[in-house]
C-alpha cells in the first residue's frame, strides 16, 4: 500500500528504495560477519544512507550509497524492528495495527502461529479521525473471553511497535486529519495538513507476566532469547529450501540445529550451513 501523502507527506520514491535496500544489506551483514541470531532483533549498527539516516533522525550519514553506521548506544535502530521496510510492510499506509505487527513478530521472529480468530467476531479497525486509537479500541475488545487469550500473545509486540508510524518513523503522538493539534511545517514546499492526536502509549505485558514501559524494553526481551531466534529461522530457511512446511516430526532435526548453532554462538552464517548439511534438506 503507498502511504497517505496527507499523513506522510515526507514519503517518498528514494526514501522507498532505501528501505528495501537498508533490509537486503544488512541481511547480508549479518550473514557475512556470521553474527548472532541477535542481530536480527538489536545491533549497534545500522545500513543507511542520507535518505535513511534523515528519516531516522541520525546525524552525519552523507551521500546515497549505503553502508555500515555504528549507532548510539540506546538508539531504537538497529535490528529488523527498527527499519523502515518491516514497519511499513506490517501496517497498511494511514495506520499502524497492533494486531498485524503483533503477528508479524509471532511469526517471522517467534516461530509462533497465532489460532484464526473465533466465528463470528467481528475486526477491530482503526479510527482514521484520531478519535480513539486502536489500543483504546483493542482494549474492549479483550473483554470478550473468546479473543482475550489470544490478544494475550498478540497485543504486547503490537503495542511496542506502536512508537513507529506507518513508514518507520518515531513519533510520540499519533498523526490525524481528524481533531488534534495543528503542525506548522512544510514538506516538499507544501505545508502539511496532518494533526497531532493522542500520545503514543508503547508499554505492554508478556504472556509471562513482565511488563516494559515502550519498545527498547521489549527489544530487550525479545533479542535475549536466542534459542528461539535460531528455533524460528532455522525453520524458515527449511521451509524455504524444501518448499514445504516444517511438521512434529521435523523437531528433533530441527532442535539438534539449534543446540549445534548454540556451540558457536548462534551465527547466522553458521546457522546455514547447519540447515543445508541437515538430512530434511539434504532428503528433500
Amino acid at each position: 500500500t503507498s502511504p497517505d501523502r496527507n499523513l506522510f507527506p515526507e514519503f517518498d520514491p528514494f526514501l522507498q528504495y532505501s528501505m528495501i535496500e537498508e533490509t537486503r544489506r544488512y541481511f547480508r551483514q549479518l550473514v557475512d560477519d556470521n553474527l548472532s541470531v541477535r542481530n536480527l532483533v538489536e545491533s549497534h549498527f545500522a545500513m543507511l544512507n542520507n535518505r535513511l539516516a534523515s528519516h531516522y533522525g541520525i546525524a552525519g550519514v552523507n551521500g546515497p550509497y549505503i553502508r555500515r553506521v555504528s549507532l548510539d548506544r540506546g538508539s531504537v535502530r538497529g535490528g529488523l524492528l527498527g527499519q523502515a521496510s518491516i514497519l511499513k510492510v506490517s501496517a497498511n499506509g494511514t495506520n499502524t495495527s497492533p494486531v498485524l505487527r503483533g503477528v508479524w513478530v509471532m511469526e517471522r521472529l517467534l516461530g509462533q502461529t497465532p489460532p484464526p480468530p473465533p466465528a463470528g467476531v467481528p475486526g477491530v479497525e482503526p479510527d482514521i479521525r484520531g478519535a480513539q486509537t486502536l489500543r483504546e479500541l483493542l482494549e474492549k475488545h479483550r473483554d470478550s473471553e473468546n479473543c482475550r487469550n489470544c490478544h494475550s500473545f498478540i497485543d504486547p509486540p503490537g503495542f511496542a511497535l506502536e512508537s513507529f508510524n506507518p513508514i518507520g518513523g518515531w513519533r510520540e503522538r499519533y498523526r490525524s486529519l481528524g481533531s488534534g493539534d495543528r503542525v506548522e511545517a512544510v514538506v516538499a514546499g507544501r505545508r502539511v495538513r496532518y494533526r497531532l492526536g493522542p500520545n503514543v502509549d508503547a508499554s505492554g505485558q508478556m504472556p509471562d507476566g513482565r511488563s516494559f514501559a515502550g519498545y527498547r524494553q521489549f527489544r530487550e526481551y525479545l533479542a535475549a532469547d536466542e534459542s528461539v531466534l535460531a528455533r524460528s529461522l532455522a525453520t524458515k530457511l527449511l521451509t524455504f529450501a524444501t518448499g514445504r512446511e516444517m511438521v512434529f516430526s521435523d523437531r528433533e532435526a530441527i532442535d539438534a540445529i539449534v543446540r549445534q548453532s548454540a556451540k558457536t554462538g548462534y551465527g547466522i552464517r553458521d546457522l546455514i550451513h547447519l540447515v543445508v548439511a541437515s538430512e530434511i534438506f539434504q532428503q528433500k
